[in-house]
């Protein structure tokens, strides 16, 4: 006798069972969140997890330009390490954070542990259009408080990158650069980025 699937007329229902299996919002610790295996972005914030929208690919593109020219001005002056996402950077105790492109220096290698980063000296993040508020607002004002020396936010609909730098407790803009123009690192002396080379593949 031959079983065919029947077909179904209902609402599906979400996998509870094996979203029991993980902490309830807001009972998440640090250690739920570390431990983790997920191939997602997935944010940590006093309790709770944000699993972020999977990256397209002209955002992909982006970041791995990004990558490729720091990390080849990093490595030729030997100034520290670079990553990208995903890597968790610890903002403070209970605050993660996955920036798209990482900066850490020779003189802060004691920050990189097998598991997240403690804080960064320079983060990029190519804005996401689910939620520019995250990127431009939110992500700003916390990476202020963790006392990140350099904030790059590279706007793909905009084709502008916005160079920001800690004064205090809070940034100032050190530029708005746009096509044919030169993105300029005030914390990186020498380091340069063509903007209209790092959005051509996104036209």
């Amino acid at each position: 006798m031959i079983h065919t699937k029947q077909p179904f007329f209902g609402e599906a229902e979400p996998a509870w069972d094996i979203a029991q299996l993980f902490p309830a919002q807001g009972e998440w610790t640090e250690d739920d969140y570390l431990a983790l295996e997920t191939n997602r972005l997935v944010e940590f914030s006093h309790g709770h997890v944000e699993v972020l929208p999977m990256p397209s690919v002209s955002h992909q593109l982006i970041v791995r330009m990004l990558f490729r020219l720091l990390e080849k001005f990093v490595m030729e002056h030997n100034l520290g390490e670079v990553l990208f996402a995903p890597v968790s950077v610890q903002l403070w105790p209970g605050k993660y954070r996955e920036p798209d492109v990482v900066f850490i220096s020779t003189t802060q290698r004691e920050r990189i542990t097998q598991q997240y980063l403690i804080g960064a000296d320079l983060v990029m993040e190519v804005i996401s259009p689910d939620d520019r508020n995250r990127d431009v607002v939110k992500k700003r004002r916390e990476y202020a408080q963790a006392k990140i020396s350099e904030y790059w936010l590279v706007d793909p609909e905009q084709h502008t990158i916005t160079v920001l730098i800690l004064d205090g407790v809070h940034y100032l803009e050190h530029g708005v650069f746009g096509q044919g123009d030169q993105a300029i690192s005030r914390l990186l002396a020498g380091f340069m980025v063509e903007v209209s080379a790092v959005f051509v593949e996104v036209q």
